[in-house]
């Protein structure tokens, strides 16, 4: 693998996120209940560093012991007495930006490690002439000694993210096999547990494999306590194994936020409200999804909030496995101008619906109009920022209760600006085009693909007591033309069915969606597009899929032959169904660059969109859709893993291309988050420069309340649990 793609660059884009105005619109009563469900986000997203890896939490304590006590343009005069050139020291500046960003030290975005590009012992010289080294030595030298070894250790396994000898993972302990992690879901579904706040620790004891499910929660006690009948927690047999399910990870960071989401709750505009943040408390309180859940049903039925928000372990696309979220916690503002837009889509969907490639019954018995608004984003913690969010993840809730879309505005903004000169892959006469419509056509994208996308199909169940959602003597499979003799039973869920292949499948179909439904003149006229625009953002958002496509090699591992990033290998199914269609609607083509080294082509036929994009785009989505409705999961493994194959064999050498994608590549950027703080009776806001120097202020300046005592719970967690990891 290419060395460079396990550093930052020092160039990497660093843009600060704009809700200025957005905080300035708000209410002195919006402004409190905005900052104390930030403070909630930020503990909470503290987390994801336990979560990815077990060296992230001590990297993070040692950089931020550094820069509370010298700010970086204060270190900047230690680093080049201790002998580092400036291009190291920017390095060392983007390495500890890139961890903030990431809460971690594996890239949000394709799960791969990166590492300081810098020298290890000038990083060291630069650690040792620290303020914060001279005043503390052994301290800060313990912590040096705590990560350095793993803070640049590119062994195999080291390199990305996964499970067993495919990766790191701290969902589970690293004895932990993919057969250890499919016994545990049988066990949860038997208890009806979700996955979504646990980890899995496995032991020996008396040569007899023990497992402990240790749930996310701020009580530290396995008996029912205050507002539970009865705990899930106590150790229980399982196919001749013990399962022992506690309570207590993440404690001190979960009452922090339980802390901070009560704060809130005395602002709360309505009862919606809160209640949502009492059953929450509840959830990270007592480490209940069910309390989870019932906060979601509040939060779906808060329609049309001025301050949105959600917070929870959410996002499972990292966990190897497939079901266990990733905290995160935003709060942001509506924006209203473009909500309306997506009002108008909203209204549409039930006229568009019916023009999804599959038959009625295998549609949602009622479409439950969501909320979509357009949010620019004050908080967003976790590991990454996407660009648009459909939630909650419960399918139960989703299917009979409703869910809700937000666009997040502002990232929409700044992500996905790019200079023509690092515009790869496209023909010269393709990129003033695409740059000009870029960000109008991945808006509509965004807007189809978590509104009719994620919120379209209907999933076939059984129930507990027997009863079906659907009519069993009538309904049959389209694909076969036989009756439907498959769905999920009881507590089956979508994540838990499809596991390492379900996040990936359903971005698939979801990005489907939006290529088809995008082909509707009324949806394009929707968001202000008519005549030859309409055409040109159309274009531009099928060409921006195939480039995306190509792009995702990226984030495939030929050596493990596994994908990192879900969206990702999406794109790459995609643009492999349409150079499948064949008839001239998509070209790829290895060319030489004019630097003189690889480079590769990729072009649309305009005029075969319509035509021969369309029909292939509308048999892969209805087979999509199919198999994931009856709960066919060895249908839908055989079709997704066959696409998402990588070979150096067939019309293109994929194998090739991943190399020419890796040596032009472009790093993805990074977000510089404002902060908010108490200044007397009101609510202050605290913003920093879009640079590296700025992302890593705001994260010093973001917990100097109880920085000391939050930097030693980190410690004590990650300490406690490094046993775990060998």
């Amino acid at each position: 693998m290419v060395d460079s793609q396990y550093y930052l660059p020092n160039d990497i884009g660093v843009s600060a996120l704009d809700c200025r105005e957005a905080f300035r619109l708000l209410s002195p009563q919006e402004k409190m209940y905005a900052h104390y469900l930030s403070r909630a986000a930020w503990y909470g997203g503290l987390a994801v560093l336990l979560q990815t890896s077990p060296e992230s939490a001590n990297i993070f304590v040692l950089l931020q012991r550094i820069f509370r006590m010298q700010t970086p343009a204060q270190l900047e005069q230690v680093a080049t007495a201790a002998g580092l050139s400036a291009e190291e020291y920017q390095a060392f500046l983007v390495y500890a930006a890139g961890l903030y960003a990431n809460m971690g030290n594996y890239k949000s975005f394709g799960d791969t490690k990166f590492i300081p590009n810098l020298p290890k012992d000038s990083l060291f010289a630069l650690v040792k002439a620290s303020k914060a080294f001279q005043e503390h030595p052994a301290e800060v030298e313990a912590l040096w000694d705590s990560c350095s070894y793993l803070l640049y250790s590119l062994e195999d396994r080291q390199k990305q993210l996964g499970l067993g000898h495919k990766g790191i993972t701290t969902y589970f302990s690293g004895n932990c096999s993919l057969e250890d992690a499919e016994l545990a879901q049988k066990f949860l579904d038997s208890k009806k547990l979700s996955a979504y706040n646990t980890r899995l620790f496995k032991r020996q004891n008396g040569g007899k494999a023990c497992y402990e499910v240790r749930l996310a929660s701020a009580v530290q006690k396995d008996c029912a306590v205050d507002g539970e009948c009865e705990s899930c927690c106590g150790s229980f047999n399982f196919e001749d194994k013990e399962f022992t399910v506690k309570r207590g990870d993440y404690a001190p960071l979960m009452e922090k936020v339980s802390y901070c989401l009560q704060q809130a709750q005395a602002y709360a505009a309505n009862e919606n409200q809160r209640k949502m943040l009492e059953e929450y408390r509840r959830s990270f309180t007592l480490g209940s999804v069910e309390a989870h859940k019932e906060g979601s049903r509040y939060w779906i039925k808060d329609k049309g909030p001025i301050v949105e928000s959600y917070i929870g372990f959410i996002e499972s696309y990292r966990d190897p496995f497939g079901s266990r979220g990733e905290f995160e916690g935003f709060v942001a503002v509506v924006n209203k101008a473009m909500s309306e837009r997506f009002a108008k889509l909203v209204s549409s969907a039930e006229v568009l619906l019916p023009e999804l490639p599959w038959p009625r019954e295998f549609e949602k018995d009622t479409f439950l109009k969501p909320d979509f608004t357009s949010l620019d984003v004050l908080t967003f913690a976790g590991s990454g920022i996407p660009a648009g969010i459909n939630i909650p993840n419960y399918d139960d809730i989703r299917q009979s209760e409703g869910f809700k879309n937000v666009s997040l505005g502002n990232v929409l903004a700044v992500a996905y600006a790019t200079q023509k000169e690092k515009l790869t892959f496209l023909e010269e006469e393709d990129k003033d085009l695409f740059i000009k419509w870029k960000g109008p056509s991945f808006e509509v994208q965004v807007g189809l693909h978590e509104l009719l996308g994620h919120g379209s199909g209907k999933l076939f169940v059984q129930d507990d007591k027997g009863n079906f959602n659907f009519d069993k003597s009538k309904v049959t499979n389209p694909e076969t033309g036989e009756p439907v003799s498959s769905w999920y039973r009881g507590s089956e869920t979508w994540d838990s069915k499809f596991s390492t292949i379900a996040s990936s499948y359903e971005e698939c179909r979801a990005e489907c969606v939006g290529l088809y439904l995008c082909l509707n003149k009324q949806v394009i006229s929707i968001f202000g597009h008519e005549d030859q625009d309409a055409g040109d953002v159309v274009y531009v958002n099928w060409l921006s899929m195939v480039r995306a496509g190509l792009l995702g090699l990226e984030f495939y591992t030929p050596e493990s032959k596994s994908w990192r990033q879900a969206h990702m290998q999406a794109r790459f199914v995609i643009l492999r169904v349409l150079l499948e269609a064949g008839e001239g609607l998509v070209g790829l083509e290895e060319v030489t660059g004019h630097d003189g080294k690889p480079d590769a082509r990729i072009t649309l036929d305009r005029s075969k969109i319509h035509t021969v994009g369309k029909n292939a785009i509308h048999r892969f989505l209805c087979k999509l859709q199919i198999l994931k409705s009856t709960a066919d999961v060895e249908g839908g493994r055989a079709l997704y893993d066959d696409y998402s194959t990588v070979s150096d064999s067939g019309a293109h050498n994929f194998l090739r291309l991943q190399e020419t994608v890796l040596l032009r590549k472009e790093a993805r950027k990074m977000f510089v988050q404002a902060n908010t703080k108490v200044n007397g009776d009101s609510i202050e806001l605290v913003e920093y420069e879009g640079s590296a120097a700025g992302l890593i202020h705001s994260f010093t300046e973001r917990f100097q309340d109880d920085a000391e005592q939050l930097e030693d719970q980190l410690l004590e967690m990650s300490k406690r649990d490094a046993i775990c990891w060998c």
